[in-house]
């Protein structure tokens, strides 16, 4: 059965983000209305807060797009803020949407869920099934707690809770703070950089030898809007290109453009 968007009040968490962001442009298309609030009026990791803004706002349905998110470097050195943090904004804003009733809710995750030596493509039933990446664990726990919070309140309350894991994004708003950006924007940098100051060289971190999937947060958000139309089912859902690529050959790339 097809949810219709239309006329409804839908929160967007997260809007400032590049996932958010991108979700809260692409429902321009849908005739709803957008809810947004920033951190600075309301603290997602506040149970009560949060339950008490939603109580007023009424959303409807809800895309849960925000989170603390980093690359390498940041999840290495805080570990408990990723963890700590993005159990806190989930547990808020699930307790929230069962409370005030929301229709449909979103949650996105990240492709980290999975084991490290997990098959490649990744395949939705390999979650679980291994060691996850020592680097980026305690985020990947809160993501995977997520899922399962998705699946358990639709199995103890009804609750129409979907949840989607997007591959490596990039777009607009991405972050490029070389401590706790992403593979892709942290590259764009190092060679924009070199390139202004006409450094002969830029320093990457391990071989270039491991493989990523990369998509664009405007397909990812329509991804996400379809899957909010379309998708009733209790297991999450994969987005990406399907198309990997190495670090190295990345470099490469972004180096010739």
């Amino acid at each position: 059965m097809t949810y219709d968007l239309a006329g409804k009040r839908v929160w967007v968490a997260g809007h400032r983000g590049m996932v958010g962001g991108a979700i809260a442009r692409r429902l321009a298309d849908e005739q709803c209305e957008v809810l947004t609030v920033g951190r600075e009026t309301l603290d997602l990791t506040d149970q009560r807060a949060v339950l008490d803004w939603m109580r007023k706002e009424r959303p409807q349905a809800v895309f849960l797009a925000a989170a603390r998110v980093g690359g390498i470097l940041a999840n290495s050195t805080y570990p408990v803020d990723f963890l700590r943090d993005n159990l806190l904004i989930e547990t808020a804003i699930f307790t929230g949407a069962h409370d005030v009733g929301v229709e449909k809710l979103l949650f996105l995750g990240s492709s980290c869920i999975y084991p490290k030596l997990a098959p490649q493509p990744l395949k939705e039933d390999y979650l679980l099934s291994g060691y996850l990446e020592d680097t980026n664990e305690p985020y990947a726990v809160a993501k995977i707690a997520g899922i399962k919070l998705c699946e358990n309140y639709r199995r103890q309350y009804g609750c129409n809770f979907i949840s989607v894991m997007p591959t490596n994004l990039y777009g607009p708003n991405d972050n490029y703070d070389l401590q706790k950006s992403h593979v892709l924007p942290a590259l764009i940098r190092k060679f924009h950089e070199a390139k202004l100051n006409r450094q002969p060289s830029v320093e990457m971190w391990g071989t270039g030898s491991p493989l990523r999937e990369f998509l664009h947060a405007d397909d990812m958000a329509d991804a996400c809007v379809f899957l909010m139309q379309h998708y009733d089912g209790q297991g999450h859902v994969n987005i990406g290109t399907g198309i990997d690529l190495s670090i190295k050959d990345l470099a490469l790339l972004i180096k010739k453009i």
